[in-house]
């Protein structure tokens, strides 16, 4: 076996070097020294389950043929080490030289980690932020956070690579180790002893104080580092006294933390995390209250408005009938409307269920709703903390809290937070799954050039300040580590604008559908090659790849992608198609059929990566669950009945209980629904990779035999089911097939094994075409009357048997007889005589002077079986035949 190992006393390069080098080579052992520095062992307790070091205690003995020793040139013995095993070193420390019989990689960069890291750039390896981050640590370490002499430009390449992998700065932080000058120690010593806690908006905020040693030079931050480093805060705020003036030093680990803020206050400056100010002529006893009552003003609300609110906001103009509101409230299910005047766009007021309710029970139908809507204009903008929309609903008692511009200067709203909102937001359970990196997610499973696609339209959504998403099921195959096929998107706003702008910008067609907001980008190769020359060459995560590189004429790209405006739906009547208006992303989501698919990522510019969990899909796929989202969904559509058993089938899940039983008492509706939608479901689950196990849960639910009575699923069905494939992955059976699919191979097969009034019965439900019903009556023909055909028919006879059926129904009848003559003879007919042809053809029969008419076909027919059967192999015997049959 291969042990990958380090020096003793090991720090962060030498343990990161081990990391690095288990990523390269796999099937390596990472055994870890006996003694590690402080900080080390501080990092691996914490964060041990990201990764798959094997302690000395847990080490057993085995061989060891294979050493991979890094940032040193020293082995250790191991228990298991052969007496001479293969020694590879890779290693920074030029000045040292490793034993003749050993190989060797030592080169003069500032970390040995930097080496490994460059290979795993190279070959494309992705890295957890774990991973990445203590890859950083290593090089941090040794480099002195890059600021050491030894330090190279490729140090702070591969840092660079690392932080664009998802490295945390933050940890990084927490576990170097700065030693501090004597001086320093005491300095810190005191600002140690004089802390206090401040607790401002959930954020825990450290102010200190105290007066710097005599004759004091050194630096305050690296003091600050360490304090930061011992307690831990949200934000740090130091105060030293030095002579006549103090000076400020502010810290934050956390972006809710602006320390600046507190910073600009005292005159000084710096960014977000980190900033400094000089108090000149002031005294510490006077500067520190100062800084704790401005530390109000540095602190970000941990949720903001634009976390809950619901862009794409309905309203209704006060002119408006009470009993047009009242239709819109039982239509879209609203608890009230914000009420804006046209075209000014300005806001009056809000309108509420109760008010339509109470004046349509006291005949009040026809009146203008401005005559009852709360009148005013309360509003809250995305910025605003939660504490404030909650303040105004209490104060103003309006159930909905209209969301305006940031700027203010118009009252007509972007988007509403609603008391559910804040409900939801304030009262429900944390979640047990963890937060998705949905950024690193899709660089890791997209292409590059997908990848690349995406940043453009990103970009260019963020630039018309259209909130975009993928939604549904392509979120959830990206939870499961599935390659989307598409890159369909939900836009809250004008989906229309947004393709014609991209299209615009990069080529290919739109189409569009005003009607319905929805647009679709035909992506010709030009445009692939214009969103890949946006630069000459490509940051692509950690591959940076020129462009004649990236696949643009390929399967693997979508031919076209949709954009569609967020919309909500409702039902008129069970079963019936749902009439559809735009909406929020919230309420687009809302509408879908199960919790697993309602997931959505927004991709929006900074936005790109969020992931929107509004209903607990995450949960649900962390579970294995299919489950509806209210107790309605399949009394609207009962289709999604067979949606149901299809995901749960193609996904490994368990419909819950909850839902199946909603299922059983929905049976009754699939008799309403039509047959065209039903046989497309039907159509769905038959292009499934498997359809065997999806047909056989909807027999044991019942579902079959509520489509129709007498359709049943038989375990012989199952048997010519598991024959299908074989046959479609041939070669030559795809040629003969030509542009077939196997749905009607499945559907062909499941039918044959049941009465003919049955199968009948089925089309006519389904709606079936005309084609596929006489093909899959053909099918059971070929099945009871092929069975008993001698394997000593002459090729004429089998031409003129089975010319009359098309491939697809003789694919089935060969999957049905298998073992008998009549399967060989199928295979034999379409590889060897479905394509003879005579050398003799009509157009010469009409140059020898005969008439055209029904004798052509007899004696074109006669010369071909002759041809068939072996009594005539050339043109010249043809045309002798043909004299016999002229002469006769």
């Amino acid at each position: 076996m291969r042990l990958i190992l380090s020096h003793e006393n090991a720090d962060f390069d030498a343990v990161a070097s081990q990391l690095a080098a288990s990523k390269l080579t796999p099937d390596g052992t990472m055994l870890l020294a006996r003694r590690l520095n402080r900080n080390v062992e501080q990092f691996l307790t914490l964060y041990w389950d990201a990764f798959h070091f094997v302690r000395p205690s847990e080490w057993r003995k085995r061989r060891i043929d294979e050493v991979l020793l890094l940032d040193t040139q020293s082995l250790n013995s191991v228990r298991g080490m052969v007496n001479k095993p293969k020694v590879h070193v890779i290693d920074h420390h030029t000045q040292e030289t490793p034993p003749q019989e050993w190989t060797a990689q030592v080169e003069p960069v500032g970390a040995t980690t930097t080496i490994l890291v460059e290979r795993l750039k190279t070959q494309g390896v992705a890295l957890s932020p774990e991973e990445a981050t203590l890859l950083l640590l290593g090089i941090y370490e040794d480099t002195g956070s890059l600021t050491y002499d030894t330090t190279t430009p490729r140090d702070a390449a591969a840092a660079a690579w690392l932080l664009e992998e998802g490295a945390l700065l933050s940890v990084v932080r927490r576990f170097l180790n700065i030693p501090l000058s004597a001086a320093q120690q005491k300095l810190y010593d005191a600002l140690h002893a004089a802390v206090t806690w401040h607790e401002v908006q959930g954020q825990s905020v450290v102010v200190t104080g105290a007066i710097a040693p005599e004759n004091f030079t050194d630096e305050i931050a690296s003091i600050t580092h360490r304090l930061r480093e011992s307690l831990q805060p949200a934000g740090l705020i130091v105060l030293v006294q030095l002579d006549r003036d103090v000076q400020l030093v502010a810290r934050s680990t956390t972006d809710a933390v602006d320390v600046a803020a507190v910073a600009r206050s005292f005159g000084g400056g710096g960014h977000s995390r980190a900033a400094a100010a000089r108090v000149k002529e002031r005294q510490l006893d006077a500067v520190l209250p100062e800084v704790v009552a401005a530390l109000s003003q540095a602190i970000e609300p941990l949720i903001r408005v634009t976390d809950l609110m619901s862009h794409g906001v309905q309203t209704v103009p006060p002119e408006m009938l009470v009993r047009e509101a009242a239709v819109l409230m039982q239509r879209f299910g609203y608890e009230g409307y914000p009420v804006v005047t046209e075209p000014e766009g300005e806001l009056v007021g809000l309108l509420t269920r109760r008010a339509v309710d109470r004046a349509m029970s006291h005949e009040m139908a026809d009146v203008p709703i401005e005559r009852i809507m709360r009148k005013g204009s309360v509003t809250v903008r995305p910025s605003d903390a939660i504490d404030t929309v909650q303040q105004k609903m209490l104060n103003a008692k309006w159930g909905q809290i209209p969301v305006v511009a940031e700027n203010g200067q118009s009252t007509r709203p972007i988007g509403i937070v609603t008391r559910t909102d804040l409900l939801n937001h304030l009262f429900q359970p944390p979640s047990k799954t963890t937060t998705r990196n949905m950024r690193q997610r899709m660089l890791n499973i997209l292409s590059p050039a997908l990848w690349q696609m995406v940043l453009a339209i990103s970009e260019t959504a963020d630039e018309l300040d259209l909130p975009l998403y993928f939604v549904g099921g392509l979120v959830r195959d990206l939870l499961l580590d599935k390659p989307p096929t598409d890159l369909d998107m939900v836009v809250e706003g004008d989906a229309i604008r947004l393709g014609k702008i991209l299209a615009q910008r990069f080529g290919g067609e739109i189409r569009s559908h005003k009607r319905f907001g929805t647009a679709k980008w035909l992506l010709d190769e030009a445009v692939w090659e214009n969103i890949l020359q946006r630069e000459q060459k490509k940051e692509i995560g950690d591959r940076r790849l020129e462009i004649e590189q990236l696949p643009i004429t390929n399967n693997q790209l979508p031919p076209t992608i949709d954009f569609v405006t967020a919309r909500t739906e409702f039902y008129t009547e069970p079963t019936a198609l749902p009439e559809v208006a735009h909406g929020s992303i919230k309420l687009d989501l809302h509408r879908r059929d199960f919790a697993i698919n309602t997931l959505a990522v927004r991709l929006d510019g900074a936005f790109l990566g969020q992931l929107l969990d509004f209903y607990g899909g995450q949960q649900d796929l962390a579970d294995g669950l299919i489950r509806v989202l209210h107790s309605l969904s399949f009394v609207d559509d009962p289709t999604r009945i067979l949606r149901a058993v299809r995901l749960e089938q193609r996904l490994n899940f368990q419909i819950e209980p909850r839902t199946l039983e909603l299922i059983e008492e929905a049976l009754p509706l699939l008799d309403r629904v039509s047959g065209a939608r039903i046989r497309h479901e039907i159509e769905l689950t038959l292009q499934e990779p498997d359809p065997t196990a999806p047909l056989a849960r909807l027999a044991n639910l019942d579902v079959l035999a509520h489509i129709l009575e007498g359709l049943v699923w038989l375990p012989e069905t199952a048997v010519f089911f598991q024959r299908v494939p074989q046959f479609w992955q041939s070669e030559q059976w795809q040629a003969w097939l030509d542009e077939e699919s196997p749905v009607f191979t499945y559907f062909a097969l499941w039918l044959a094994a049941l009465p003919e009034a049955v199968q009948r019965g089925v089309m006519k439900r389904l709606r079936v075409r005309k084609h596929t019903h006489s093909d899959v009556l053909a099918c059971g023909r070929l099945r009871r009357e092929w069975v008993t055909l001698p394997a000593t028919l002459k090729p004429s006879e089998v031409v003129r048997l089975m010319r009359p059926f098309p491939v697809r129904v003789l694919l089935v009848g060969r999957i049905l007889l298998a073992g008998s003559p009549a399967a060989d003879l199928i295979e034999r007919y379409l590889a060897e005589w479905s394509g003879v042809k005579t050398a003799v053809t009509g157009e010469t029969l009409k140059t020898m002077g005969l008439k055209p008419g029904p004798q052509f076909g007899v004696l074109l027919e006669k010369l071909l079986a002759a041809k068939l059967d072996g009594h005539v192999t050339s043109e010249a015997e043809e045309l002798a035949l043909l004299d016999e049959l002229l002469a006769a």
